[in-house]
């Protein structure tokens, strides 16, 4: 008899946990799963790429009521959940003001924690041989859905943010393991949940490897991204961590140098605005193209000639593998958790944080096209897929 799993996320946007995720559905055999879906939100670009066999159960409008307006859930009539989205949003903020962390992720948290106990269940009728919540925070698959196993997913970096710890340790104990995507991830997060470390276990991501090279394939970024300038991209969502805001100064830099480059940014997000005026006070409008948003990032990949990921911290970045996936140089910088994205050197490179140093280290990639080509190589001999990381999740029903 198959068994019964229940994955529940946010929604399906153009981000790297949610491309993993999609490759999770790609790799579990539907011969052994019968996988149910559970979306907060049904939106995004990739909710195309939802597997046949995997059963995508319908919106609940309640949980919809987590990213819009509170003045248009106010409307709609869901009170309750909005005076307590709104008590959510207001002790954040004075958990985060007392702790003096611009960095936090109490507000979502809280968000989560303080209309949990009004959100209905999720497929009550049902219980599931497992139930894996996906993405942080982690209420509603511990309190709303009926499992024999639970498993909560980390994707992030716990060194770098504010958390209540208190009241997410006691989040977590609703779940039998926690599933962190790589060594670095996991130390991060057992610095601040020691006592959760018999619970964590190291599952890669797991990258839908046919789906991105076919997507590479389905149309041509030259008009976007023409040839004749060395063409550097960087995707993610346009937010503190991602650094974009100091792309500007670290084109200019490379300018000044003597290489002819244009850098072109994929991603939407609150910091767009600050971007742009950083492009403007560096005087590099032809020089740093802002594309927006793409429902297909990976003909952009095919494209540009270095891959750069210039954040301030990552989990482990899925655009980095799938730019790798595609045979692409790539040069990240050196956040805590980037000796886990790749081997310095041999399929990548990581530069130092400061924008003088990073320019400096891009400067001297571009500079030596051997290297490039090494690079090159490498990322085209490796499989970047991690498929065989579901084995684990199979031994975990095991145990």
């Amino acid at each position: 008899m198959k068994k019964k799993l229940l994955i529940v996320s946010h929604a399906l946007e153009l981000g790297g946990a949610e491309r993993s995720l999609i490759g999770l559905l790609d790799a579990l055999d539907p011969e052994i799963w019968n996988i149910d879906l559970f979306l907060l939100r049904h939106e995004g670009a990739l909710m195309s790429d939802i597997p046949a066999y995997v059963t995508l159960l319908p919106e609940i409008p309640a949980y919809t009521v987590l990213a819009r307006p509170m003045k248009d859930t106010l409307q709609e009539g869901h009170v309750l959940l909005t005076i307590a989205r709104l008590a959510g949003r207001i002790a954040a903020g004075r958990y985060a003001k007392k702790h003096g962390h611009t960095e936090s992720a109490v507000g979502l948290e809280y968000s989560h924690k303080f209309t949990c106990p009004f959100m209905p269940a999720i497929q009550p009728q049902t219980e599931y041989d497992l139930a894996i919540s996906f993405l942080t925070p982690h209420y509603f698959v511990a309190q709303k859905v009926r499992a024999k196993k639970k498993i909560a997913w980390i994707h992030t970096d716990y060194s770098r943010v504010l958390v209540d710890i208190p009241s997410e340790t006691a989040m977590w104990s609703a779940y039998d393991h926690i599933i962190s995507i790589s060594d670095t991830v996991t130390a991060s997060f057992l610095t601040v949940f020691p006592i959760l470390k018999n619970k964590t276990v190291l599952i890669e991501n797991i990258l839908p490897e046919q789906l991105v090279r076919k997507q590479a394939e389905a149309f041509s970024a030259e008009p976007e991204m023409p040839q004749g300038e060395i063409r550097l991209l960087s995707i993610g969502r346009f937010c503190y961590p991602k650094n974009f805001d100091n792309v500007p100064d670290i084109c200019r830099r490379l300018l000044e140098a003597g290489l002819s480059v244009k850098w072109y940014l994929i991603g939407y997000g609150s910091d767009e605005p600050l971007i742009r005026q950083k492009i403007a006070e560096a005087n590099m409008a032809k020089n740093v193209i802002i594309l927006g948003k793409k429902e297909n990032p990976y003909p952009y990949i095919k494209a540009c000639d270095l891959y750069v990921q210039p954040s301030r911290y990552e989990g482990k970045c899925v655009t980095v593998r799938e730019a790798q996936m595609l045979g692409k140089p790539v040069v990240i910088t050196r956040y805590a958790t980037s000796t886990s994205q790749l081997e310095d050197g041999v399929d990548g490179v990581i530069v130092p944080m400061d924008n003088e140093g990073g320019a400096a280290g891009i400067a001297a990639l571009l500079r030596d096209p051997e290297k490039m080509r090494r690079l090159s190589n490498t990322c085209k001999a490796r499989d970047y897929s991690n498929a065989q990381e579901v084995e684990k999740l199979y031994k975990l029903m095991e145990d």
